[in-house]
């Protein structure tokens, strides 16, 4: 029995450099055009930058305000290049309103994907320092879904260069005064530098996580609020995760490889280590 071509996309992605996941992902749609909508919604690649025409901020682009070669942006609600099937506020023809399809949130969801836009460039700015936000809703049948990102990269023309990418996807199911939250979060991250006296290093990767939580749900602020703290407490455990268990590991790898005096030296070391251990043993 022949293997799945979608399994055998995935298989491929995850043993190519993920730093070059986007040019990966372009090379196999050129190969299986079958596949360009699953590989799209389902592989996570780097954000990407866009300039809001009506308002003249930044957003950032991916599938789930993608229609087409359209993309929804979070100030405006409207979709660059303009869609043609698109209805009265962005809804579509066929009254989805759902992501994709030429579609906007409904008139509740929009308003709390507004307070949440505002709410996360608060955070971008406190924990960031710059950088680029933006929040995507949608309507579910049973509640709401969404997507936070976050884009923060180092400044050009330096020796080193490092770009991190979050991506929150969750589910907010309603049931009376509780909400039960599915979260799954990506971090992509990578890192370069180069000089002559440290040579040149070039870290990048990926890692997701997921979590379900049931919370208290008072207003429409209330689901904001529960948002921003599963994602901000998120945040926090796979950025610690990265430095204590990736970065560490990285480092006593580099530890071991490279040493830092003459080879002399250290077989100097070894030689008074293993006569100590032979008196020892007399």
């Amino acid at each position: 029995m022949s293997a799945d071509p979608f399994d055998c996309a995935l298989d491929l992605l995850r043993r190519l450099n993920p730093k070059h996941t986007a040019a990966h992902l372009n090379g196999l749609i050129e190969l299986a055009p079958d596949l360009t909508e699953d590989l799209l919604s389902a592989v996570d690649q780097p954000l990407k930058v866009r300039r809001c025409k009506q308002t003249g901020r930044d957003y950032l682009i991916c599938d789930y305000n993608r229609d087409g070669d359209s993309y929804r942006s979070p100030w405006s609600n409207q979709f660059d290049p303009p869609l043609d099937e698109s209805g009265l506020g962005g809804v579509g023809a066929g009254g989805n309103e759902g992501a994709g399809e030429g579609a906007v949130p409904g008139e509740r969801v929009r308003k709390m994907e507004i307070g949440a836009n505002e709410a996360f460039d608060v955070y971008r700015e406190l924990y960031y320092e710059g950088g680029v936000s933006s929040v995507y809703f949608w309507n579910l049948d049973d509640g709401f879904a969404g997507v936070v990102l976050l884009k923060k990269a180092s400044p050009q023309g330096g020796s080193s260069e490092g770009v991190w990418d979050s991506i929150h996807v969750f589910e907010a199911s309603e049931r009376g005064r509780t909400s039960s939250y599915r979260l799954t979060s990506t971090v992509i991250l990578s890192l370069a530098t180069k000089g002559s006296a440290l040579g040149e290093l070039d870290l990048s990767g990926n890692m997701t996580r997921q979590l379900e939580q049931d919370l208290p749900v008072e207003n429409d602020e209330s689901h904001i609020a529960n948002i921003g703290r599963l994602v901000e407490d998120m945040e926090l455990k796979m950025r610690n995760l990265l430095q204590e268990v990736y970065f560490g590991k990285a480092k006593d790898v580099v530890g071991n490889l490279r040493s830092i005096g003459s080879l002399s030296e250290g077989q100097r070391d070894r030689d008074a280590q293993k006569e100590l251990i032979g008196s020892m043993a007399r």
